[in-house]
């Protein structure tokens, strides 16, 4: 629990120093004490910008994850869906959501759903992978078993191939919850209204670099604790999952 606060307060004296004792000019590197005066100074405006690029995050996320999963238990059980949706889900990944990012925000406008199409874009193809690679790893002998006592396939999906694989979907949806924000924050520097992202466009135009690393400290926190509660709620609820 400690850790990573000293490794937060070597960061921050290390800043400080460099700022303090340096020649880096202001507008390249604001000083921990600027960062924070603009962090209290323009709260109101950041938490509502907060909120925004939050919201984004957490849709995107849920229908990421829930877009993925159907993509893998398709795959798995259908030999013909499998032929169809690989290519997609290669193609997904080959072109670059920078590229994607204008067409979605033409397409979807200035609003939020450009934000969270980019979002699912981001978190789609790592939720699909890790959960159809589970599918796929059932234990040979429980299968064996399971058609020695006839079980029906909605029986053996639900009974073996999903417990199996559940471990494989919570590495995937770590993954996902730390990749989810730079989805939303591609999308708001295309073309947005609000957003943390928002934000650090418009500071870094106007050269209020105080203002942009707020922004970019609060994104970082909002991250970190997204990922660290996701992890803590995949642990508690898949305890029986052995670890190394």
């Amino acid at each position: 629990m400690i850790r990573p606060f000293v490794t937060l307060g070597v960061f921050i004296a290390v800043w400080w120093a460099l700022t303090a004792f340096t020649a880096i000019p202001a507008f390249m590197l604001p000083s921990p004490q600027a960062v924070g005066a603009a962090l209290w100074a323009q709260r109101d405006y950041l938490a509502a910008n907060t909120l925004v690029t939050l919201t984004e995050i957490i849709l995107g996320l849920v229908a990421g994850t829930l877009l993925g999963g159907v993509a893998a238990l398709g795959i798995a059980a259908s030999p013909v869906l499998q032929r169809w949706l690989m290519p997609i889900l290669v193609l997904s990944q080959a072109i670059p959501v920078f590229a994607l990012a204008p067409l979605l925000v033409l397409w979807l406008g200035f609003g939020i759903g450009s934000k969270v199409a980019m979002a699912v874009l981001v978190i789609f193809f790592p939720v699909t992978a890790n959960f159809l690679d589970g599918l796929r790893r059932t234990e040979p002998g429980w299968l064996d078993l399971a058609r020695t006592m006839n079980a029906s396939p909605i029986l053996v999906l639900l009974h073996l191939r999903l417990p199996a694989a559940l471990p494989a979907f919570a590495s995937g949806l770590r993954v996902a919850t730390a990749i989810a924000p730079i989805g939303a924050i591609l999308g708001e520097w295309v073309g947005a209204s609000s957003g943390l992202g928002y934000v650090m466009i418009n500071a870094n135009a106007r050269i209020e670099t105080d203002l942009m690393f707020a922004a970019l400290a609060i994104l970082a926190a909002m991250a970190i604790t997204l990922y660290v509660a996701m992890d803590h709620a995949l642990r508690r609820l898949l305890r029986w999952a052995p670890e190394a």
